[in-house]
Formats: structure tokens, sequence, C-alpha cells
């Protein structure tokens, strides 16, 4: 008497398939099989390449354009300190061969003027700044606000160095003997407070922060029913 027919077994497609998805996975490909069995491969998200926004590397990028951009507006602040700030005047006179150099005003306060007038005007560089790179990109993020200062402060520093150049001759001994004795004539354009470089960096720090704390895109409040208690989540 022949034994009866034992049915084969079920076909179990994990015994020749690699890789299965997950029970609940969502379909049209948000796993992707990477090629090494049991493994699936995740979108690439994270620090770097952030799902919610255009990630540090583009973040990094877009600063470094920022910083440049920034820096580049510091032609503007020496073109206007050039012009704007206001005139020291200096008298030479003559002992023979030897000449002497001094204040036409002992008591003038232009070389005072000459300092606050590079300070307001970089004040409002930056302020104008910050304005244009929270119109620009108004995500903000700490790339953009460290480039902001940085490029401020090179900024500061090329307008310092571009209205010296602009301004009068540094050798004030050869200008003295050029319009003559007890002639006045303009001394060369110093910035005595160094401290003023700092002026553009600090305003666009604390105007972007304040236009960022006041118009920037707010993260969605997570709703809380009346008790105070988040819903719990069953399996």
């Amino acid at each position: 008497m022949s034994a009866p027919l034992t049915p084969p077994p079920p076909h179990d497609p994990s015994a020749h398939e690699p890789w299965q998805p997950p029970s609940g996975a969502p379909a049209g490909g948000a796993h992707r099989y990477d090629g090494k069995p049991g493994h699936a491969a995740y979108p690439r998200h994270g620090w770097w390449h952030d799902e919610d926004g255009p990630g540090m590397a583009k973040e990094i990028r877009e600063a470094a354009v920022v910083a440049v951009a920034v820096a580049l507006g510091g032609v503007l602040l020496g073109v206007l300190w050039w012009w704007l700030a206001p005139r020291v005047p200096l008298v030479g006179d003559a002992s023979g061969d030897a000449w002497v150099v001094y204040l036409k005003d002992s008591e003038g306060e232009q070389s005072i003027g000459v300092d606050g007038t590079f300070t307001l005007i970089a004040l409002a560089c930056g302020a104008l700044s910050a304005l244009t790179v929270f119109l620009v990109r108004r995500r903000g993020g700490v790339p953009l606000v460290v480039a902001l200062a940085v490029g401020g402060l090179l900024g500061s520093v090329l307008a310092w160095r571009l209205g010296v150049w602009l301004g009068p001759s540094q050798d004030v001994i050869a200008q003295a003997k050029s319009v003559g004795k007890g002639v006045t004539f303009d001394a060369p354009l110093k910035l005595n407070a160094k401290g003023a470089l700092l002026a553009w960096p600090f305003a666009a720090l604390v105007f972007h922060l304040g236009l960022t704390a006041l118009f920037g895109p707010r993260d969605p409040e997570e709703w809380l029913p009346p008790g105070g208690k988040q819903p719990q989540q069953t399996a």
C-alpha cells in the first residue's frame, strides 16, 4: 500500500530573495535595496543632507558667497568715508632746512569726527547688509550669521585701507614743502580708534538677529489636547 503524497512546502520567498520590505513599509521607493543581503539603503539625511532644509554643505557654500559679497561692500564704505570725513588742517613751518608740521587748530575735533564718520557709516552698512541677507534667505542658519560677521570685519578693513589710500599723502613733510611755509593743507586720513572696525559686524549681527526674531519663519507648534497630555499611539 503506497504512502499518501505530502504536498510540497509553501514557497518561501525569503529563501531566494535576499531582502524583503518590512511589513507596513510605504510603497513607491521609500526604501531602496543596496545590494547587500539583509540591508536596506535608506535616504541619506542628517546634519549634512537635511530633508527639511538645504543641507549643511549648501549652507556653507551660501555662507561663503555672502561673506565675499559683504566684504566687497567695504569699497562703498571706504569711498564714503573718504568723501564725508572732516579734514584735519595742518600747517608747516621751516627753520633753515628743518621742517615742522603741526595742527592749525590744536583744540579742533576733526580727528574725532574722522573716527565717528567711519563708525556711523559702518553701522549703516551693517544694517543694510543684514537686511539684504535676510530678504534673500529668511531661513538663516549659523553659517550665514558667521559669514555676516566675517564679511563685515573684512569689509571694514578693506574700507579703512581704501580710504587711507584715497586720502592725502602720508608724507606730511613733502606736502608742507610743496605748499609752502605757513600754508594750510589736509592731514592724511587716519583711523585712530581701531575699535570702529567692529561696528559693521556688530551691527550686522544685532540687526539680523532682530529681523529673524520678528519676521523669521516659525516652527509649527505641536497641538496638545485640553488636558495638556500628548495622545498615546497604539500599536
